[in-house]
């Protein structure tokens, strides 16, 4: 087999992770005809199918996917050896990949980049968010944000925003109106309450606790979501009970747009953080961008 270059890998790898031909080739400023010409050509030249193209979608195959795992840490760190030698010459640039929550990329959104782009114009920074756990090492990302309990050990984590975070249970003023305020979390059982799905599939459990005592609810409801700011705005139209942390729901409950339910019942769940690999190399905009993380929530931040 002949040798494979690296543009063809870095055009592989962007449809791998478009699985979307038309997507991908306006990313690369290509036609969709010749983007699938290339494609075409890599596969003959390996002598390998590595997708699965219908009408209506785009997949790997086993062969793609383990190309993929394999190349795309590659092609990162050529990208990001590139970045630093730039970097020495000019000012600081380069592209950051942070698989992400929702809820902690809100909150360095709001928070740290725009002084952040204001000193370092030429650093780019992408947010993919996902509620499942990703491996940000085998996927190609810098660094990735989720709840620090659910950190694995080996890596350096930086906690930021709020530190003590609650799960509560809210709904509309009509909501409660109509169905009535629950007195306990197993009233919840003849409730219309509102899932969350996570990507995996598995549904986000109503764990209480309270005064040492916790206890699980199997609710049902009229919807199911994958996502915390549609939860909070079906819980507003009044279709039902959310279950949601406490930051996305203050200033609804605040302006008596949403009512607490059972309080005294909230659990309490882990700090969000920014988390990445240990590592000896890492590119002045890597190195910039941590430091500002780590200035933002020890300084600015409340407790």
């Amino acid at each position: 087999m002949s040798r494979i270059a690296l543009p063809e890998l870095s055009v592989f790898i962007t449809v791998a992770e478009q699985l979307n031909f038309s997507a991908a080739a306006r990313e690369l400023g290509v036609s969709t005809s010749a983007l699938s010409h290339s494609i075409r050509k890599l596969e003959e030249r390996m002598k390998t199918q590595l997708f699965i193209r219908t009408t209506r979608s785009v997949a790997l195959t086993d062969a793609g996917k383990q190309l993929f795992k394999r190349a795309t840490p590659a092609i990162n760190e050529l990208e990001l050896a590139i970045d630093e030698l730039n970097s020495t010459h000019n000012r600081p640039s380069g592209t950051i990949r942070i698989s992400a929550a929702e809820a902690g990329a809100k909150l360095i959104i709001q928070n740290m980049l725009p002084d952040f782009f204001k000193t370092y114009p030429d650093i780019h920074v992408e947010f993919v968010i996902d509620t499942r756990y990703v491996d940000i090492v085998a996927e190609g990302f810098n660094a990735g944000i989720r709840l620090l309990d659910d950190v694995p050990l080996d890596m350096v984590a930086i906690p930021f925003g709020p530190k003590e975070i609650k799960i509560v249970a809210v709904a509309s003023p009509d909501y409660i109106t109509q169905h009535g305020y629950p007195a306990s979390p197993d009233d919840l059982r003849n409730h219309q309450c509102i899932q969350f799905r996570f990507l995996s599939g598995a549904l986000y459990h109503w764990d209480f606790a309270y005064q040492g005592r916790s206890m699980s609810v199997d609710v049902n409801g009229p919807m199911t979501l994958g996502n915390t700011n549609l939860m909070v705005e079906a819980a507003l139209t009044g279709i039902g009970i959310a279950w949601v942390p406490d930051y996305h729901v203050h200033e609804h409950i605040r302006h008596g747009r949403l009512v607490q339910i059972l309080p005294e019942w909230s659990p309490c769940i882990s700090r969000m953080c920014l988390y990445y690999p240990t590592s000896l190399h890492q590119p002045p905009a890597l190195k910039l961008f941590y430091s500002a993380i780590r200035k933002w929530a020890k300084n600015e931040m409340p407790a």
